[in-house]
């Protein structure tokens, strides 16, 4: 099994950041802020592993916020290094998943002291340079948006893609593991002219989080991403097509007529589908085989987006499905096809597998037309 992810936190995390702020200020208490950032931390779950590392930090950095900055970003290691999965605290300075405590420090001291926003953005602006603020920035917005949504427009076209990306990942309604922008859940639009500013930008990873961003709008308003298509995707460049679907994605597994329709696609399938799967009584850690064979009654060809879910035990008995991808083709009149796939029951970090029945559902355009199951032993 591979090494829990919450362990890319640790007690070397912890050892090298004391090390590189002693370097950057002299007066630096190693010794306190190892002892208040590790005590139990193998016994803490990731985020809070950040958090207790970012407590430390408030305890043991001047309490003088421009003082503080300063020293954390003379400790950092040269921008640009490391990405948004980074895990490196070497001998260049800090970078990785520290810098998760790093911006959360800043957001703290913010919030004590609303005075020093500009200075705590100057700092997440480097921050995110070497690993990520998506978080961090996120109770800024929220507390202060008429005064950040301004400077989120001007990172958009900042010289580092790390910063751009920011822009859009940072101000997402609904990031996974950070603070959740009402504001933005309830009205998005604020942020639709970043988003078509950075929607064709050079860097892959500022499009992807754009697409991210808007399949954040579209589980809240499907219909303005329905609008976006509309506008958006007529004459896109192939890039921007790409982002455009990933965007679309959880529209298009629900099986919305107006987004389905934007990419050719819609209309419930006519004709006979089968599900099989082998076998029926698997341990964790192996797989099944999918196995869907389809017969086209129709007259005319028929543009197919194929999804399944399979509807997960959980801890309570209860079944919780998850999608997955399956196939898109295109199937001629009165047509047959069968199609495969195999679908590992490898343990994951980030879900538990029980045993009991698990129910496989085939979606073909949103609506389900057959399904199968096994036995998870």
């Amino acid at each position: 099994m591979p090494d829990a992810f919450k362990n890319l936190i640790n007690a070397r995390t912890v050892a090298n950041a004391a090390a590189h702020l002693h370097t950057a200020w002299p007066a630096f208490d190693n010794r306190r802020f190892e002892r208040l950032a590790g005590k139990g931390l193998d016994g803490l779950e990731m985020k809070a592993r950040a958090m207790q590392i970012a407590e430390a930090l408030d305890a043991c950095l001047p309490a003088d916020f421009e003082r503080a900055a300063a020293i954390v970003e003379k400790a950092l290691a040269p921008a640009g290094g490391h990405g948004v999965s980074g895990n490196a605290t070497d001998g260049a300075g800090l970078s990785g998943w520290i810098v998760w405590s790093l911006g959360e420090f800043v957001a703290r001291r913010v919030a004590q002291h609303p005075a020093d926003l500009q200075r705590g953005l100057q700092c997440l602006h480097a921050l995110t340079q070497r690993f990520t603020a998506e978080f961090a920035i996120r109770p800024l917005l929220r507390d202060h948006p008429g005064e950040v949504w301004p400077v989120l427009m001007r990172w958009s076209e900042d010289p580092s893609a790390a910063v751009r990306r920011l822009a859009s990942e940072g101000s997402r309604p609904r990031l996974p593991w950070g603070l959740r922008l009402q504001a933005s859940v309830v009205d998005p639009r604020p942020a639709y002219a970043l988003l078509e500013r950075l929607q064709d930008d050079a860097d892959e990873a500022v499009r992807r989080s754009v697409a991210n961003h808007l399949n954040d709008i579209a589980k809240d308003h499907p219909e303005l991403l329905a609008d976006w298509l509309d506008q958006h995707l007529v004459d896109a460049s192939a890039e921007r097509r790409a982002l455009l679907r990933h965007a679309s994605r959880t529209l298009i597994k629900q099986g919305h007529p107006r987004v389905m329709g934007a990419w050719g696609v819609g209309g419930r399938f006519k004709g006979d589908a089968t599900l099989g799967v082998a076998p029926k009584k698997v341990a964790v850690g192996g797989e099944v085989v999918l196995t869907l064979q389809l017969r086209s009654r129709a007259r005319s060809a028929q543009t197919l987006v194929i999804d399944y879910a399979v509807h997960h035990v959980t801890a309570r008995g209860t079944a919780s499905p998850k999608v997955f991808k399956g196939w898109s083709l295109t199937l001629a009149p009165g047509e047959e096809c069968t199609l495969t796939r195999r679908h590992s029951l490898k343990p994951i970090t980030t879900r538990t597998y029980y045993a009991g029945w698990h129910t496989i559902a085939v979606n073909i355009n949103g609506v389900q037309v057959a399904e199968a199951g096994f036995t998870l032993a």
